[in-house]
């Protein structure tokens, strides 16, 4: 298993097997453990030529990539208090030296530096309520020897991923990535239809604890579960375990107006920015040109000068030569206005189908775009730059409303209301900023109020997918047509409902994924400033008006970042992030290309995508059909079937 994830840890590895009914320990190492390590004497140092006893009942392994403290005494697994706790962590915690401080007063001694030894104390201290007082991004895995219980946590957002398996030897496996339980007796991929269709039609995944292979899950965000060595372990059917939220996202009491919000943002913003600069090993940025990166790269530029740091700031920039898919423009009005050190990349189409099985092996399921691939050759610049840490924009647009989505929920919330001044208006001020008609805003409230048996109907008039399409074999996945992200719910019909939904069961987890993987698969720890959860927290206690007005988005950021931003970013309306120019590939520069890839997924899907996929291909190529993004997940999903030898109903 730790093989298989070499690539999320190359500097350091580490396992500790436990047996007995008393958990006695065996250390062991590997190839890529230094040898400093099995020299240092630690009491959980690693020694050289063991091996896993007969009797394990539990075993810990480790891959480090190593950020903070690269010394041998952040060697993990780790234990902490005379060897009865024992962990491995994935992640980072940014306040360790404030809880270091706070637990060295209450009594403790620390023999590291590293932000894991400071999380075990933390846990001798204060139990589970220790996840309350982290900031970071974690997933761990810690055993009590004293109590025989696996505590295991994921942190707030799920930035970090943990998922698990029930073999079926009645093994319970954890892991950072999918693949690694393929190294384990008893592995078979099997499909999981109801995601796959999810997936295939409505774009999403990670929009529940299910995956896209049947029986495997992940801990969800924010939850945490307790497991006792003494008792049989109790699986629900399907192999789910049940955990507890230990975290649930609400938003902070906010009174005053736009000058105070935007005060609020902007001092929230910064110290977590100021935080998550600290690293022992160079740290960089993406850097679009839109308002997330830019943000991030000005706030981290400033933070930097002031604290007299002489080395140049490092910025990764997607491009196109295609204009429309394209904004160094935009990237360069920051890099002049900052003075960082600017590198480029121009993510081309063969390079896209040539990487196509790798990336997928990384990534562990399909994934929605090629844009994913603009960002895996961000990281992969990165790395070739030396740059191990890089700071990226995640979770901005679903907390600040920055999706044009946004749009129709706020004319969702002002047409309920009977606001209909306030809602022309709106409509009006959209039209002048972004170009949006009328009919644009009539389609988004369609969306948002009408129910299905009218809202189908309407979205195959105007070309948007269906919960049955003629493409896909619904019987041969064994899925059931509907609409997962609204369900009993319906739809958001507010700012705020659907940035909650966005920030904790569709977009960001999506986000994340690919992030995590795109940024593991260069050895690149990938850190979010915009989900430090007390900024997240503030910014969903705004009024609606504090995110979008008169056609303005995200303007309580646009606000607190005055005069730190250049104006040219700062009153941008424009949006397009790390895209590629997908649609000139299809239409104009590969169509035949992408029509065989199809023709090709038909054939691999083994009747789950119809012949029916290549008419959507030609009506896309044609004009006939507004471009989207199904065409991708057809050959995504096919490249997965392939790599993983995924098995069908």
């Amino acid at each position: 298993m730790l093989d298989t994830i070499r690539h999320r840890g190359p500097d350091d590895e580490g396992w500790a097997a436990f047996g007995g009914t008393e958990l006695a320990v065996t250390r062991g190492g590997g190839a890529d453990t230094p040898d400093a390590c099995f020299s240092s004497g630690l009491p959980y140092a690693p020694l050289a030529g063991a091996g896993q006893p007969p009797d394990a009942r539990v075993a810990l392994g480790h891959r480090r990539l190593a950020v903070l403290d690269v010394s041998p005494t952040g060697h993990q697994p780790m234990s902490y208090g005379n060897g009865r706790y024992w962990i491995v962590f994935n992640g980072e915690i940014y306040n360790h030296a404030e809880l270091r401080r706070e637990l060295a007063a209450a009594g403790h001694r620390f023999v590291s530096r590293s932000d894991t030894e400071v999380l075990l104390a933390a846990y001798a201290e204060w139990g589970e309520a220790c996840l309350g007082k982290l900031d970071g991004m974690f997933a761990f895995v810690l055993l009590d020897r004293a109590e025989a219980t696996l505590f295991v946590a994921r942190d707030r957002f799920g930035i970090k991923p943990l998922y698990y398996w029930v073999a079926p030897d009645r093994c319970l496996a954890f892991a950072s990535e999918i693949k690694q339980f393929t190294a384990l007796p008893g592995w078979r991929a099997e499909i999981n239809g109801q995601r796959a269709y999810d997936f295939l039609v409505w774009g999403v995944l990670d929009h529940t604890d299910e995956t896209m292979f049947r029986g495997v899950h992940q801990l969800p965000p924010g939850a945490s579960l307790k497991i006792g060595l003494r008792e049989a372990i109790d699986a629900l059917p399907g192999g789910r375990l049940e955990s507890r939220a230990w975290y649930r996202l609400a938003g902070s009491p906010f009174t005053g107006g736009l000058a105070e919000a935007a005060a609020g943002f902007r001092e929230r913003f910064e110290a977590s920015v100021r935080s998550h600069l600290r690293a022992d090993v160079p740290v960089g940025s993406c850097l679009s040109g839109g308002l997330d990166s830019s943000s991030i790269v000005c706030v981290a530029n400033g933070l930097l000068r002031r604290e007299g740091v002489q080395e140049r700031q490092h910025a990764f920039s997607s491009c196109s030569v295609i204009p429309r898919f394209d904004e160094r423009e935009y990237v360069k009005v920051v890099v002049r206005h900052t003075g960082v050190e600017a590198h480029y990349v121009y993510p081309d189409l063969a390079r896209l189908f040539d990487q196509l099985d790798r990336i997928t092996w990384h990534q562990d399921e399909p994934f929605g775009s090629t844009s994913i691939f603009a960002q895996w050759s961000v990281f992969a610049l990165a790395a070739e730059s030396g740059v191990k840490v890089m700071l990226d924009g995640q979770g901005a647009d679903e907390q600040l409303a920055g999706y044009q989505g946004y749009h129709g929920a706020l004319y969702a919330s002002l047409f309920r209301r009977l606001r209909w001044l306030e809602l022309w208006r709106e409509i009006h001020a959209a039209r002048q900023a972004h170009g949006h008609g009328s009919l644009w805003a009539i389609k988004y409230l369609a969306d948002a109020l009408l129910p299905a048996a009218l809202r189908y109907p309407l979205r195959a008039m105007v070309g948007k997918e269906t919960a049955s399409p003629p493409w896909l074999d619904l019987r041969r996945l064994g899925a059931t047509p509907c609409d997962p992200l609204r369900g009993e719910a319906g739809a958001a019909l507010s700012i705020g409902e659907l940035s909650h939904r966005q920030l904790t069961r569709s977009n960001l987890q999506m986000l994340l994924h690919w992030e995590d993987r795109d940024s593991m698969a260069h050895s690149i720890e990938a850190r979010v400033p915009f989900l430090d959860h007390r900024l997240v927290e503030f910014v969903l206690g705004l009024p609606d008006d504090c995110k979008i007005h008169r056609g303005v988005t995200k303007r309580v950021l646009r606000e607190g970042l005055r005069g730190v931003l250049p104006e040219a970013i700062r009153t941008r309306m424009s949006k397009l992030g790390f895209v590629t120019p997908e649609e000139h590939w299809v239409r104009e520069e590969a169509p035949g290309q992408f029509r065989r890839a199809v023709d090709e997924a038909v054939a691999v899907s083994r009747g789950a995508l119809r012949p029916e996929a290549l008419q959507l291909v030609d009506d896309v190529i044609a004009g006939r059909r507004p471009f989207d993004f199904t065409i991708w997940r057809m050959i995504s999903f096919a490249a997965w079937l392939k790599r993983f030898q995924v098995a069908l109903p």
